[in-house]
């Protein structure tokens, strides 16, 4: 390797067709010569020290037996790299299932958890594979650890990783069985799964909303104010994040959430109450596009986590920005004489069976209104 770096200008003969050339600038690079159809070509090997000495003989070698096969070198690295800008990786698949999918998810947020998952963490490694050599060793090398220790989101991993694999097989990229799928196949290569029990979203008891709320307030940040919103709404996270002002009425005092964006496809009208609509009418004094709780970057919604960072520096360890739906609901149930159907109502949960529901054509859109007043009232923490 000395005498690599310390060779001057010119042409040096390694052996074998190698020569390691150094131009007057005493840059160095590898040029393997060889005879084709009575011409001598070059073809370039790497520059050193990028390429060693050994990596150069090894491509010598290749470029060698390919000669004796009867082809051109040159001529067949170039049709490989062709060949390997034809051939899509994993991640060019699953980036294009995601864009061709996501229209039809009911939320920005679910699309963006396919997203992460299918291009963060572990999943990184098989991003760069091309799409046909993943095989069932591959997958579970991206599995198995998971598997044990977030088993939930490993299931998730493992399910788009089939949904990938399947639209490249669709696409032609791929043949055969399908790698990642979990019955009959993987399921005799990882452990079955232990039953989750479902659980409820940790909640804060409704007594501690008030007092909660004016410490909300004292933080500025847009990620609080809309978590107050949020509560004030009795709304899903997800449904704050992706609001826009197009869909907010503030003389009418209504925010109508298209069913586009609603966990069950059917357009939501909410009542302001008084106090969410002066966030709003605050928020408008500064808005710089569509977006209503826009992210300090510009121009887009905050990130899906924020509200809960927000609880998270607040100190609130033991409840979740879900959880004040559960709050909601329980003060509706305990505290006030709202009937039942306009408390479901209020959190746009369906009431009753399908001929119940195909009878029950209004939203008690006044009901919820007073409903809605009479929380936002508590929240400030005036009991009238």
């Amino acid at each position: 390797m000395a005498r690599v770096r310390s060779a001057p200008p010119g042409n040096h003969l390694d052996g074998g067709g190698l020569y390691l050339f150094v131009s007057t600038a005493l840059a160095r690079s590898w040029v393997y010569r060889f005879s084709w159809q009575g011409r001598r070509p070059e073809m370039g090997l790497g520059s050193f020290p990028e390429v060693g000495l050994a990596d150069a003989r090894d491509a010598r070698d290749t470029a060698r037996a390919i000669l004796r096969s009867g082809r051109n070198p040159i001529d067949a690295r170039r049709m490989e790299k062709t060949a390997s800008k034809s051939r899509p990786t994993f991640g060019d698949i699953a980036d294009k299932l995601i864009e061709a999918k996501a229209p039809g998810w009911r939320s920005a947020k679910h699309a963006e958890q396919w997203r992460v998952t299918l291009r963060e963490g572990v999943i990184v490694p098989l991003r760069n594979r091309f799409v046909d050599e993943i095989d069932t060793e591959v997958v579970l090398g991206v599995l198995k650890e998971p598997w044990t220790k977030t088993p939930e989101s490993a299931s998730r991993l493992r399910q788009r990783i089939e949904a990938v694999l399947d639209a490249a097989k669709a696409q032609g990229h791929r043949t055969g069985e399908n790698p990642a799928r979990w019955r009959g196949h993987l399921s005799h290569l990882l452990p079955q799964r232990p039953a989750v029990e479902k659980g409820h979203h940790a909640a804060m008891p409704y007594a501690q909303v008030p007092a909660f709320v004016a410490r909300l307030r004292k933080d500025d940040a847009v990620a609080a104010r809309a978590l107050e919103f949020t509560i004030l709404t009795a709304a899903r996270s997800g449904e704050v994040f992706g609001a826009t002002w197009p869909e907010i009425d503030l003389t009418d005092c209504m925010w109508i959430v298209p069913g586009s964006r609603m966990k069950n496809g059917r357009t939501h009208r909410i009542p302001l109450a008084p106090p969410a609509a002066a966030i709003l009418r605050r928020l408008s004094e500064r808005r710089t596009c569509n977006v209503i709780f826009e992210s300090p970057r510009g121009g887009r919604p905050l990130s899906h986590v924020s509200m809960q960072k927000v609880l998270d520096r607040l100190g609130v360890l033991d409840a979740t920005v879900h959880g004040f739906r559960s709050a909601f609901r329980d003060w509706a149930g305990n505290e006030t004489d709202f009937p039942r159907e306009v408390c479901e109502a209020a959190l746009a949960h369906a009431i009753g069976d399908k001929a119940e529901q195909a009878y029950r054509r209004g939203d008690a859109l006044e009901k919820r209104r007073a409903l809605m007043k009479a929380w936002g009232l508590y929240c400030q923490g005036d009991p009238k």
